[in-house]
């Protein structure tokens, strides 16, 4: 985005690499003819974030970055983000209102953004980032309005919603290079993300009330849990307490699962929650367990982390808090990414055990698989 001059000289690279400024795409050519799909149209700052965490929303088919309000036809990035055009940065989503409510598309809006700043969002600063909606017809706008008044009226923030509603225009669809940016560049992406501080403000505003359970692979927090402090020196070994809890490495090669070829599944050590499967985990040359994808995106968590005199992406399990290990974006096609995991976060449960173990629904994938 425009900001990326603030955030260093470390990540500035990460920015640069890839960035030649195209002429706008021809509109995108999306999947979403299905007359039964409905349109809503978010502006909340850097259109890569809206689109990511519209984009995973259950009911959701596809969420579209662009332009929208200006007076430009055809408006490039370059002439938005110096702001002359009058557009902003906006994302337009199409939904199943079957499966999901423009209601609840409302409620996951408010939960990425700052309402109460109107000169743009977070580091990204303008009035082409700030934040807004859209609407498309009547009950878009009345649901909008009565949503906007009932969390003004909450006291989840100290000042007074500015927010506000526009009836759509013309939406322009931003260059291809922004489209899934999130999915193309994930590692850039996540950088971007936290520098730009937009998940410290959420997680200080929502705390645990952030995550909306829309999630397209929903999965019951009901029999995970993480132990107390005095149960779990009880439970793990020193290593793996050192390594879950202190973010500490076990040595390559010389740990559970590194060689492990059998089929079935890895779950936190520490809270059981499913994480990583045979199916993606392929033979790094690291020697520690390598994966291409989690089981479950939701179950893990990534953050910067800066130790070592380097910049890296840290996994953590979501409800156990665990130290997993890294991601990286050396790894095989199609994600690309490599999930480099310590052994000594993981319990391995093979396939012909999950029925025992409680995990039957992981068992029906597998026999669905051979």
């Amino acid at each position: 985005m425009k900001s990326i001059a603030l955030f260093g000289l470390l990540t500035l690279p990460l920015f640069l690499i890839g960035y030649a400024q195209s002429d706008i795409a021809d509109e995108k050519q999306t999947t979403t003819t299905n007359i039964n799909l409905e349109m809503a149209t978010f502006a909340g700052g850097c259109f890569w974030c809206v689109e990511a965490d519209l984009e995973k929303l259950s009911g959701v088919k596809e969420a579209v970055s662009g332009y929208v309000g200006g007076r430009v036809n055809n408006p490039t990035y370059k002439q938005v983000s110096a702001g002359k055009t009058g557009h902003i940065e906006a994302v337009q989503v199409y939904y199943d209102p079957k499966v999901i409510t423009y209601k609840k598309l409302l409620d996951a809006f408010w939960q990425q953004i700052n309402p109460t700043d109107n000169d743009g969002q977070f580091v990204d600063r303008g009035q082409q980032y700030r934040p807004a909606i859209f609407y498309h017809n009547e009950p878009q706008r009345a649901a909008a309005e009565k949503s906007r008044a009932a969390l003004n009226s909450s006291g989840r923030f100290d000042k007074p919603l500015v927010t506000e509603l526009y009836p759509v225009t013309k939406f322009w669809v931003a260059e291809e290079y922004h489209q899934d940016y999130y999915k193309k560049n994930p590692l850039r992406y996540k950088f971007y993300r936290y520098n730009s501080g937009r998940d410290q403000f959420l997680d200080k505003t929502w705390g645990k009330d952030r995550h909306m359970k829309t999630s397209k692979t929903e999965d019951s927090d009901n029999s995970y849990s993480k132990p107390s402090e005095a149960e779990l020196r009880n439970k793990l070994t020193s290593l793996q307490y050192r390594v879950t809890q202190k973010e500490g490495t076990e040595p390559p090669f010389n740990n559970a699962y590194w060689n492990e070829k059998r089929e079935g599944i890895y779950v936190d050590i520490v809270s059981g929650e499913p994480l990583f499967s045979s199916e993606d985990k392929y033979d790094s040359g690291t020697g520690w367990p390598s994966f291409s994808r989690p089981l479950i995106a939701e179950n893990i968590v990534e953050r910067v982390d800066n130790k070592l005199f380097s910049r890296r992406i840290e996994a953590r399990s979501r409800i156990g808090d665990s130290h997993l290990g890294h991601l990286f974006d050396d790894g095989p096609q199609p994600t690309g990414l490599r999930y480099c995991i310590n052994s000594a976060s993981l319990r391995f449960i093979a396939k012909d055990q999950l029925k025992n173990e409680g995990y039957s629904e992981w068992a029906k994938l597998f026999s669905k698989l051979n």
